[in-house]
């Protein structure tokens, strides 16, 4: 009989150790940081690599935020997947809470598998053997969490130190063992001897469990987390296509990891060692890790050159970006911000992060992302601003007008359909119309090929807010 899972992908985090790559308006997981034969983002492989397992029900839990970005990257893969939006961050225990709660309410106890956006994983089919042995597991009521096979003493994961063999019935090989400590995040002695000593694998975050059991777990362990997370499901609300959590409700959920609220305590855990390669990309040295490396071990990624370099990483977006002579050292360009830094001081980025707190580039990339497609504003100054301007097959911005500035738009590439107080224009490439301050106006693409435009605003203010929707066919306000 084929194993069925419940995926439950949570995609709500922020990546801060990857800035300035990865930022708040737009995580690592919706970008394509590891290498795919697809072109496809991390958001997107984690769901590629499910394939041919038995899937059921399953959920995708991420900031309303990122709402739009997150169901057109499902729908350019073709998944299948509830959207499940969270008005603010409360870590992994309410969300997998929740997941189950909405579970069991659907009539379905088959094991959840609990997946984080952001990991990459080489060997899919040693994970899916893993998964396996994993789900026997489950079945029979135990909480199961990945473990993975440690390559060498890495200081950035937490560590899973496990004992006695546990074996699913004496007819199969469905094997796990005892989990005797979760183990923090070690310094470099510590990790070494952790390496020796050989019964330790690294905390790879993935789970494995029947919703009822964990939610029996919650009520031993987390009985007041569990409670709000129940009044909490029974606000849920659709909107368009997406799954809607209260705020007022969510907001009086315990802040803390699924760890800390039930794993560390449980007496149920078991934990199944995979070797699959694995990482969860969690800061810059693990992206040189993770993609190809050229004969001198670099990474190099856009429009970048390396001359007698060594072992670096090299991303450029918008520009050339070359290096000479050294080793070691990681180099992002972005179109509004450039890292330099040592490979082997991956992890101070968060530090520095911290540093540069209110800046506009550590939360914003230049590029911005709507529902209908995207944004880049290339250029500015005193009562005058320019956006190239990019609307997806299909897609249509809202009837909307402004107050204090005025348009020009000048279609490059593709056909527009424009609204301008009443008249009806249809544009092709080098066409252009003019939008006075106050006119209501909106703008389509109707055909099978993106649209790309090039905005000139002018006006004494030019800040997003000022636009008023009078219509908007993705409900936004």
């Amino acid at each position: 009989m084929e194993k069925c899972f419940n995926p439950v992908v949570m995609a709500g985090g922020v990546g801060s150790r990857l800035w300035p790559l990865s930022r708040a308006s737009f995580p690592k997981q919706y970008q394509q940081l590891v290498d795919d034969e697809l072109g496809y983002t991390m958001l997107q492989q984690t769901f590629s690599r499910l394939f041919g397992l038995g899937l059921g029900h399953t959920q995708l839990i991420c900031n309303q935020d990122h709402r739009f970005l997150a169901a057109e990257q499902c729908r350019e893969a073709r998944i299948d997947t509830e959207i499940v939006l969270e008005p603010i961050g409360r870590n992994t225990a309410p969300a997998v809470i929740l997941a189950a709660l909405r579970l069991v309410e659907a009539g379905t106890d088959e094991p959840m598998l609990v997946l984080s956006a952001d990991h990459a994983i080489a060997d899919e089919s040693s994970f899916h053997s893993a998964l396996l042995s994993a789900h026997e597991l489950a079945v029979l009521g135990s909480l199961v969490t990945l473990g993975v096979e440690p390559s060498f003493a890495c200081t950035g994961y937490g560590y899973i130190r496990y004992g006695a063999n546990v074996t699913a019935n004496a007819y199969n090989r469905a094997t796990g063992f005892e989990v005797n400590e979760f183990v923090e995040k070690p310094d470099e002695a510590t990790a070494q001897s952790y390496l020796k000593q050989g019964n330790y694998l690294w905390n790879s975050g993935m789970f494995i469990v029947r919703p009822s059991v964990l939610i029996e777990e919650a009520a031993l362990y987390c009985a007041e987390l569990l409670n709000h997370c129940r009044l909490t499901v029974k606000s849920v609300t659709k909107d368009l296509d997406f799954i809607r959590i209260s705020e007022q409700e969510f907001a009086q959920c315990e802040d803390v990891s699924l760890d800390y609220a039930i794993m560390e305590h449980t007496k149920k855990v078991v934990v199944v060692p995979v070797d699959c390669g694995w990482t969860d990309v969690g800061d810059l040295r693990a992206l040189w890790k993770t993609n190809k490396q050229n004969g001198e071990g670099n990474v190099l990624k856009g429009d970048a050159v390396a001359l007698d370099s060594h072992n670096c990483l090299v991303k450029a977006e918008s520009r050339l970006v070359a290096v000479l002579g050294v080793e070691g050292l990681v180099v992002i360009e972005t179109k509004d911000a450039v890292l330099v830094a040592p490979l082997d001081q991956a992890q101070k980025v968060k530090e520095l992060v911290a540093k540069i707190q209110g800046r506009d580039e550590l939360t914003q990339q230049r590029e911005v992302f709507r529902p209908w497609g995207s944004y880049d504003s290339v250029d500015s100054g005193p009562n005058y601003q320019v956006k190239r301007i990019t609307v997806n097959p299909g897609a249509r911005l809202s009837v909307q007008k402004h107050k204090y500035r005025a348009e020009h738009w000048v279609v490059v590439e593709g056909e527009a359909k424009v609204h301008v107080d009443g008249v009806d224009y249809v544009l092709q490439a080098n066409d252009s119309v003019y939008i006075p301050k106050g006119a209501v106006h909106c703008l389509a693409n109707e055909t099978g090929e993106a649209l790309h435009l090039v905005e000139v605003q002018s006006g004494s203010y030019l800040g997003e807010d000022d636009i008023e929707r009078l219509d908007d066919i993705y409900g936004r306000d």
